[in-house]
């Protein structure tokens, strides 16, 4: 077995703290990792709090992961010691469903294996993620970084990038068509850099008007304060496209009005509790409510790949491992510009 170490959650009720642990040997198919960055995700917050349910503990949290490789098994072929690599929410699946022979592993039917917080393919033995300092993969879940983009700033690409360009790949999203991107986070910002990138026309929508500034930043063309009528009325079957980044309640039949006909409102953000939907705020437009999950492992070397010819990473805030609690307390209050990531050398 490898020595490991990183920060795990004990319990759902304990705080992140240091822990020591083993990863597997290598096999002839897995690429060892040492890890250099790992992302901080909201999803992280949810999962050592147990909110969704099911949790596995000891924790470590973490798939926003990238370094460079040291070890490589006999079998392997698309890795060398000394590459870039990462490797994002999945480090595994069936390999055989429908959805996995089409590179779509996030949506395996037999469940895939996430990269903490989840068993492997055996149903027994648990996963743990890249608040540590190295971690084991089978080959056909690594992913390879550019050297072109900073190392860092290419961690959260890894989920919030992945997260948000899916969707927009899967319905083409691109020149012609008008994007209004709903929040302004972790995963928003993201959703503005591509879908400028693609040449669409964004418009950011947000409740806050002091997020205008940052939006022109970033490259949208518009923006829209969601909590004036006004700007809200003018808007009215304006959109093709909305990508729903927002994890808070909010009503879905507001923002469906703002579409054009035959368009779709893509969620890609969690909120906790149900919404009410009006039939009537998608029959007169024949409009679509849909959701989208990460990418497969093709679409997210693709993505990578796009980042790299169009110089498109993360906007970070690097922090040490032991002010992760901090961090997650100043998340919550959406005071980081865009992501977390923690360096971790500080481990």
């Amino acid at each position: 077995m490898i020595a490991a170490k990183g920060y795990a959650a004990q319990t759902s009720e304990t705080p992140l703290a240091p822990w020591n642990f083993e990863r597997r040997e290598l096999g002839p198919h897995d690429v060892q990792i040492d890890i250099t960055y790992c992302g901080v995700c909201h999803s992280d917050l949810h999962q050592i709090r147990d909110e969704w349910g099911g949790g596995i503990f000891p924790m470590v949290p973490g798939h926003e992961i990238v370094g460079t490789v040291v070890a490589v098994g006999s079998h392997v072929s698309t890795f060398n010691i000394g590459d870039l690599a990462g490797t994002g929410c999945m480090v595994d699946s069936c390999r055989t469903c429908e959805n996995c022979q089409q590179g779509l592993e996030q949506y395996c039917v037999n469940g895939n294996t996430l990269t903490y917080n989840s068993l492997e393919q055996d149903g027994k033995t648990p996963t743990y993620g890249g608040y540590s300092n190295t971690i084991v993969v089978h080959e056909d879940f690594v992913l390879h970084l550019s050297e072109k983009l900073d190392l860092a700033a290419t961690a959260p690409l890894l989920c919030a990038g992945i997260t948000t360009y899916s969707p927009l790949r899967h319905w083409n999203v691109g020149k012609g068509h008008k994007l209004a991107v709903l929040g302004l986070g972790g995963l928003g910002h993201m959703g503005v850099k591509f879908g400028v990138a693609l040449g669409a026309e964004v418009t950011v929508l947000s409740t806050s008007a002091r997020k205008e500034e940052d939006a022109r930043k970033l490259g949208a063309h518009h923006f829209i304060v969601t909590s004036d009528p006004d700007q809200m009325k003018a808007a009215n079957a304006s959109f093709d496209f909305i990508l729903d980044t927002v994890s808070a309640e909010h009503d879905y039949n507001q923002y469906l009005s703002l579409l054009k006909v035959d368009g779709v409102h893509i969620c890609v953000g969690a909120p906790p509790t149900p919404s009410a939907l009006l039939a009537f705020s998608l029959i007169p437009g024949r409009k679509s409510l849909a959701g989208s999950n990460i990418g497969g492992i093709p679409e997210t070397q693709e993505m990578l790949d796009f980042c790299a010819e169009h110089n498109i990473t993360s906007d970070i805030e690097l922090i040490s491992i032991k002010d992760i609690d901090h961090a997650y307390e100043r998340m919550l209050k959406g005071d980081v510009r865009y992501r977390f990531v923690i360096d971790m050398a500080s481990l």
